[in-house]
């Protein structure tokens, strides 16, 4: 059934040019999944579990980018700022600057700094979102409002449209930020699919909703000329793989759809024929230290533009070179390690083998959608075992 929902999706849209409010999960999939919650496997479980946490996020009080414990160079409280999360003390030096890199090891200090509260702040939307369109509670439009209006509308305490000061690292580049921080933001990419959810509310009036629209089209323009951005959209691996995807949501988001076009139809040359090789490794993800992890954050960033590329009646999971590679070629070369531990696997996984294994399932399950491959399926069955109340269960059901 959902398969053909998916289909007659793709028709509609590649009759003229439609523009669809959601797009990672389409809005005819969101519409399907409200009729048919109770009927699939842990929908109903998955559902009750997304009401509880946005009765939650209705309690929670933004805390914006302003109330900062650290300033960043500009010495703006408005300007973002975020540290490199692999990036420790040098044990060496009297006081720890500048940091060295410890890769896959999070530390701790991160929390000290803006991504945090960003992060917190577009899950609560995303989530009360998500609530809302299910259940036209006005209540969760509301709150969904206040977290926005502190974090991008308000004067006083919003976010400048900036990333100048994302993952910079202590003691390197007078703490100036580095590219790697366009992917601070990849949250916002779900976010505003769920703005789009929210506008149908009475909360949102068209003064809040061009709002954010001018905020981001100002982040845009920011990302496409800044050095930073520039230098982001040169990176070789995951990183650029998310710029682009960051871009065209964005784009889409502020009407600016020629430029969304372009990204998705440069995408297969830019992106996957050259991070993944013909026999469907990425080796500059295998090379880190969660070589599991990241290959599978590609992918999912992959399907992430596929998903964008649908709701503009571009179709981008089937484009393959000459010499084989695709995306499809990326999920075969990974997906023979699911069930098998990691001891198996001939790269580097430090942590969260398990976790991953959980990933790899839902990048299958995703990837069905997009293809007619039985045995993405059958591997799903076979090895999920995420618990009953993970949203996955809810959004991407069986097709």
């Amino acid at each position: 059934m959902l398969r053909l929902i998916f289909c007659f999706t793709l028709i509609l849209l590649s009759i003229g040019h439609v523009t669809r409010a959601q797009r990672l999960i389409s809005a005819e999939h969101l519409s399907f999944i409200k009729l048919n919650k109770h009927k699939f496997k842990n929908g109903s479980t998955a559902y009750k579990e997304l009401l509880r946490d946005a009765d939650k996020m209705l309690e929670y009080d933004v805390v914006p980018v302003r109330s900062k414990k650290y300033l960043p160079p500009s010495g703006d409280k408005h300007d973002y700022v975020s540290m490199g999360p692999y990036w420790w003390p040098d044990a060496q030096k009297g006081e720890g600057a500048p940091y060295v890199r410890k890769d896959g090891h999070r530390n701790p200090e991160v929390y000290d700094y803006d991504r945090y509260k960003l992060d917190k702040m577009a899950k609560a939307v995303i989530c009360l979102g998500y609530a809302y369109h299910f259940t036209n509670n006005e209540q969760y439009a509301y709150q969904a409002l206040n977290l926005l209006d502190a974090f991008f509308l308000n004067k006083k305490t919003r976010m400048n449209p900036n990333l100048n000061y994302a993952q910079m690292i202590p003691g390197h580049d007078e703490s100036n930020g580095r590219p790697e921080g366009m992917m601070d933001i990849y949250i916002f990419v779900e976010m505003i699919d769920c703005i789009e959810l929210l506008s149908k509310s009475r909360a949102f009036k068209p003064k809040y909703i061009q709002g954010l629209r001018d905020w981001f089209a100002e982040l845009l323009d920011w990302m496409l000329e800044s050095e930073l951005g520039k230098q982001d959209y040169q990176a070789k691996n995951n990183h650029g793989t998310a710029y682009d995807v960051e871009v065209v949501a964005f784009a889409l988001f502020t009407g600016r759809i020629s430029l969304a076009e372009k990204f998705v139809n440069d995408f297969a040359e830019n992106r996957i024929f050259k991070q993944v090789e013909s026999d469907g490794s990425m080796p500059l993800e295998l090379s880190r230290t969660m070589a599991m992890h990241y290959s599978i954050f590609n992918i999912k960033h992959m399907l992430d533009m596929c998903a964008l590329a649908a709701s503009m009646g571009l179709e981008l999971f089937s484009v393959t070179s000459d010499d084989g590679r695709s995306i499809s070629k990326a999920i075969d070369f990974i997906s023979p390690y699911l069930g098998k531990p990691v001891e198996d696997f001939p790269y580097i996984q430090i942590k969260d083998w398990e976790e991953n294994q959980s990933k790899l399932c839902w990048i299958l399950r995703r990837a069905s959608y997009f293809s007619s491959q039985s045995s993405y399926e059958q591997l799903f069955d076979t090895y999920c075992d995420t618990k009953s109340t993970a949203e996955e269960w809810l959004f991407y059901p069986p097709k």
